[in-house]
């Protein structure tokens, strides 16, 4: 179960619920060889899009990418959005048993030790650079309907609180001020995605 199906699905879930929202996958917007993130890329082209969608009267974003969850990529990419969203982060993880499966489900021959050294390795940045407000959501043996509703509903609660009504449907007037939402893969869950949602700071 990966990120960007869950991502997907929520996109999906809130398509039909008529909440008004857009998806940017963060993997794609520093894509290239060689490698041009000492150049903040990302950042850049995240605050472009982001601009664009605002625009057109977008406040929620699911963002989607690896290392979203950690403090320091967070604060990067909420300073580039520029209108102080409030994120709420969502950590997917998965026991190492799970990992191992769907590593080996996708991943042949020699590959497949490279791919399970590396998800360890990146389990433990995210479970340790991560804030303790982030969200984790265990994807063991569940649907992807089932993991996306649970984000949907987390996010709706955390939203509640700041009183800004951010998952009403796209018709209702409540809730006027910017939302994002970001997503994150882990390692050794195999998946960790990060779900967050900016409402005015």
């Amino acid at each position: 179960m990966g990120k960007s199906a869950v991502g997907n699905e929520i996109h999906a879930q809130l398509s039909v619920a008529g909440v008004r929202h857009c998806v940017i996958d963060g993997d794609f917007l520093d894509m290239a060889y060689p490698s041009a993130e000492e150049h903040g890329l990302a950042e850049r082209n995240l605050a472009a899009m982001w601009a664009n969608y605002r625009v057109l009267g977008y406040r929620r974003l699911i963002y989607i990418n690896t290392a979203s969850v950690l403090g320091e990529v967070t604060d990067r990419l909420t300073a580039a959005m520029g209108d102080s969203p409030h994120v709420i982060g969502v950590l997917l993880t998965c026991t190492d048993e799970t990992a191992l499966r769907r590593l080996s489900q996708r991943e042949k021959g020699s590959t497949l030790d490279a791919h399970l050294e590396r998800s360890a390795a990146m389990a433990y940045r995210l479970n340790s650079g991560s804030r303790p407000q982030i969200r984790r959501v265990a994807t063991d043996e569940r649907s992807i309907i089932a993991v996306a509703t649970e984000i949907i509903r987390f996010a709706e609660t955390s939203v509640t609180r700041f009183g800004s009504g951010c998952w009403r449907p796209s018709g209702s007037t409540a809730g006027s001020g910017p939302r994002t939402a970001a997503s994150t893969r882990n390692g050794h869950g195999d998946t960790v995605s990060g779900l967050s949602m900016p409402t005015p700071g």
